[in-house]
């Protein structure tokens, strides 16, 4: 029967748009995706803009300069890597829309076919008459009213073929608009990559050039490097008396409870057996010693305060926030120097390049332990979070004093700038007496 025929494509019509509809969303979260790290890609492009034309005002070029123009041409790079997966998608997602314009475009010819052949076939006959026979012809009355409900289906299942075209041919308009704004879409994107390209190749033609004119100042280099490592020692030997300090703090800590304990203990068996003496006189009976309930165990000789806080914080890898906006600008460990060959630099955290002062953060909730200057580090805060410490180098206006609770993300003071314009503060984890790499605990951006 025609409506049957027509329920059963009606049907299939609607499985076909239920699955291009799904292939749609699984490329919309794609997209979504896509275009967060973009925008977060491109932030970070105009973040380090700043921090170039801060390194770039300077007559001379410097390190810091070059590392700027290093991290840019990254953050290019992967911007260019998105806009070809944005390409890529794009593709895809035009393949889609193409699929259902053909299904859209099929099942419409296919109505169009079916619906002429109906008008034709009724063009050759009175279809009026032909209905009134087809009914009073009828022998009983329940056949009179099967055949009047048939032909109530049949009325409307032309109908329904009707509004079933001109539905499709809607949806068929709107996937060709679909078609034609990806296909600008494309077009937008492929000009961008163009334009990024040429800017890449224009950051990479400057970093040979700031290379070129490093590379002939050996003498100075080498100079700075040898100043850098003498701060370097002293900084880590500052870090390793602060640590020593607290290490034999928490042991004579550690004795006086035990003493202090100790003495508690002494004193009530004192006091319990000259109470005993007197019941002993009376013929009363002695009293036992209660069991002393014993103080909880810490670890390493911290407060049970400082045991949970070094708990919480060990927890915290790969969450911990940045200590200042900027990017890392030297790595953890030894590394090779940026300009002079087979010469090793080593870092005893991460550099953080950032613009001209910048505030810079308490990654975590602690204790202030030390401030104090230092040649060639500028102004440097020690905070004690249990057993680890955070270490923020190279600053100036420091806001805190040692002894004071700060909380994570709390203001502590501002990056220093030095002499060639570079603003870069040195950031350093540690654990007792143990240096740990920071980008393995601050949260990846």
């Amino acid at each position: 029967m025609p409506f049957q025929k027509l329920y059963f494509r009606r049907l299939l019509l609607l499985l076909t748009f239920i699955f291009c509809a799904s292939i749609g969303a699984y490329a919309q979260k794609t997209r979504e995706q896509l275009e967060r790290e973009k925008s977060e890609n491109q932030s970070k492009i105009r973040e380090i803009q700043g921090i170039l034309r801060q390194t770039s005002s300077q007559k001379n070029v410097n390190l810091g300069q070059l590392k700027a123009l290093n991290q840019q041409i990254n953050t290019y790079k992967k911007q260019i890597d998105l806009l070809s997966d944005d390409l890529d998608l794009l593709n895809k997602e035009l393949g889609v829309l193409e699929k259902k314009r053909q299904a859209l475009d099929s099942s419409l010819a296919k109505l169009k076919t079916e619906y002429g052949h109906m008008i034709y076939e009724a063009s050759k006959r009175n279809v009026y008459f032909n209905q009134l026979v087809f009914l009073f012809s009828s022998g009983t009355f329940n056949q009179f009213v099967l055949r009047y409900k048939y032909l109530k289906q049949y009325t409307e299942a032309r109908q329904g073929q009707v509004k079933e075209m001109e539905v499709l041919q809607g949806k068929l308009m709107d996937e060709r608009r679909r078609i034609t704004a990806k296909q600008n879409q494309q077009k937008t994107v492929l000009d961008t990559r163009v334009t990024e390209n040429t800017k890449l190749e224009g950051l990479k033609t400057k970093q040979n050039e700031v290379i070129q004119e490093l590379s002939q100042k050996e003498v100075e280099l080498r100079k700075q490097i040898a100043e850098n490592k003498r701060a370097t020692d002293l900084l880590e030997a500052n870090i390793r008396r602060i640590a020593e300090r607290e290490r034999r703090e928490r042991i004579e800590r550690e004795r006086r409870e035990r003493e202090e304990r100790e003495a508690r203990r002494k004193a009530e068996r004192e006091r319990l057996a000259r109470e005993n003496a007197e019941r002993e006189k009376k013929g009363e009976a002695a009293v036992e010693a209660k069991p002393e309930e014993e103080a909880p165990i810490t670890s390493g000789g911290m407060s049970e305060e400082e045991t949970t806080l070094a708990s919480s914080f060990t927890a915290s890898q790969n969450r911990l926030p940045w200590p200042v906006k900027g990017f890392v600008s030297g790595h953890f460990g030894q590394r090779p120097h940026a300009v002079l060959k087979g010469v090793m630099v080593d870092n005893l955290g991460v550099d953080i390049q950032t613009t001209a002062g910048e505030p810079v953060r308490s990654v975590y909730d602690g204790v202030v332990l030390d401030v104090t200057e230092m040649p060639g580090m500028g102004n440097v805060v020690a905070i004690q979070h249990g057993n680890y410490m955070t270490i923020y180098a190279k600053m100036n206006g420091v806001t805190v004093r040692a002894g004071q609770k700060v909380k994570a993300r709390e203001n502590i003071g501002r990056v220093a700038t030095d002499s060639d314009g570079t603003s870069e503060l040195q950031f350093q984890i540690w654990k007792n007496t143990s240096r740990l790499n920071p980008e393995n605990w601050l949260i990846h951006r």
